[in-house]
C-alpha cells in the first residue's frame, strides 16, 4: 500500500485526531510505530508530536529502570564485600606509627578489612602478646621476632622485613642546633647540653643502644645524672618540645613529623644502629589469609614511598 493510500486509511480510522482533538482511536497500535515509515507517516497525518511523547516517555522509564538496575547491584556488591570482611587487630611498636596513618587507610579501601592498631613501646608489646593477649598481626624490630617465634606466638613462616629506621637527634624548635657530624661532636654536644632524653634501654633496642654509646665515648658519669630515659611515645620527645630537656635522641619515625621539635638528623654512622621492622601473623590468628595480604601490602615495593616520607629506609622482602 502506498503512502498516500495508508494516509486515507488513518484519515478514515482516526477522524477525531484531524480535528485536533486528543483522543486517539483505539483501532490502532500505536506500540507497533518503530519503523521510520511509520514514524513519517504519523507526522504527515498529524500524530508526530504524540509519537515522540510516548517514545521520551518510553525511554524516561528506561532510565529510570537502569537506574534501579545499577543501584541494586551496587547494593548487593557492598552488600557481598560487608559479608567477607575482616577486622584484623595489629599490636606495633612505635615507630611504624605514622606510615601507618597513611598505609592503612589504603589497604582498607582497596580490601574492604578493618585495621585495629594497639601500639606501644616494643617491650610492653612483647610482654603483653607472652601474657596472652590476642593479635592478628604483630609489627616488631625483627630482632624481637625470633624470641616471639620460639614462643610459638606468631607463625615464623609469615614474617616480611618492611623497613629500618636510624637514630636522629632532636632539639626544639628554633634553639641552636649542635654539631652531631661525628664522635667527637657528639660527645661534645652532650656533655654541654643541660639535659638528655631517649628511650628506655630495659624496653627496646635504641634505647638499649644509646646506653651503650654513652658509656663507649666515656661520658656516662657525666652525663648520666642528667639523663631521662622516656620512650617517644610515652612523651619523651614532648619533653624537647616544651623545653625541659635540652636534646632528645630516638628512632628517627618517631619525631620526624612531631610539632615543636627540630630534627638534626641522624647520628654519625659510627655512632648508628639500624632498627629493622618486621611484621609477621599471630600463630592463633583466626584472619590468616586478610592479616597476611596486609603484611603483604606493607612489604610492597610500590609503597616504599610512603615509608620513606615516614623516616624509614624501605627494604622488602621476607626472612
Amino acid at each position: 500500500m502506498s503512502s498516500i493510500s495508508q494516509k486515507r486509511t488513518l484519515d478514515r480510522e482516526l477522524p477525531c485526531f484531524h480535528a485536533g482533538r486528543k483522543v486517539l482511536s483505539p483501532r490502532v497500535n500505536y506500540s507497533d510505530m518503530h519503523s521510520r515509515a511509520e514514524f513519517d507517516l504519523a507526522q504527515e497525518t498529524g500524530m508526530g508530536n504524540w509519537v515522540v511523547d510516548q517514545m521520551a516517555a518510553r525511554y524516561r522509564y528506561l532510565g529510570r529502570a537502569m537506574s534501579s538496575l545499577f543501584a541494586m547491584l551496587g547494593a548487593m556488591m557492598a552488600i557481598s564485600v560487608s559479608a567477607n570482611a575482616a577486622e584484623i587487630r595489629v599490636y606495633s611498636g612505635g615507630a611504624p606509627q605514622v606510615a601507618m596513618k597513611v598505609l592503612a587507610p589504603e589497604f582498607e579501601r582497596a580490601t574492604g578489612h578493618k585495621l585495629a592498631f594497639t601500639y606501644a613501646v616494643v617491650g610492653e608489646i612483647r610482654k603483653r602478646l607472652a601474657g596472652g593477649e590476642r593479635a592478628d598481626v604483630i609489627l616488631l624490630p625483627a630482632a624481637l621476632m625470633d624470641s616471639l617465634g620460639k614462643a610459638e606466638i606468631l607463625r615464623p613462616e609469615s614474617r616480611r622485613l618492611l623497613a629500618r629506621v636510624g637514630i636522629g637527634v632532636i632539639v626544639r624548635e628554633g634553639a641552636a642546633q649542635p654539631d652531631i657530624s661525628n664522635s667527637d661532636s657528639v660527645r661534645k654536644a652532650l656533655v654541654n647540653s643541660r639535659s638528655i632524653v631517649y628511650a628506655d634501654p630495659k624496653m627496646t633496642p635504641g634505647g638499649k643502644h644509646l646506653a651503650g654509646i654513652v658509656g663507649k665515648l666515656g661520658i656516662a658519669d657525666t652525663v648520666g645524672p642528667k639523663t631521662t630515659w622516656k620512650n617517644a611515645i610515652d612523651g619523651g620527645a614532648a619533653l624537647v618540645a616544651n623545653g625541659e630537656v635540652d636534646i632528645g635522641m630516638f628512632l628517627v619515625s618517631e619525631v620526624k613529623a612531631m610539632k615543636g621539635v627540630t630534627l638534626v638528623g641522624l647520628l654519625p654512622p659510627e655512632l648508628q644502629s639500624y632498627v629493622v621492622y618486621a611484621g609477621a601473623i599471630a600463630a592463633d590468628t583466626s584472619t590468616a589469609e586478610p592479616s597476611l595480604a596486609f603484611l603483604n601490602f606493607l612489604s610492597d615495593p610500590a609503597n616504599q614511598s610512603y615509608w620513606k616520607a615516614a623516616g624509614f629506609e624501605p627494604l622488602g622482602g621476607n626472612k
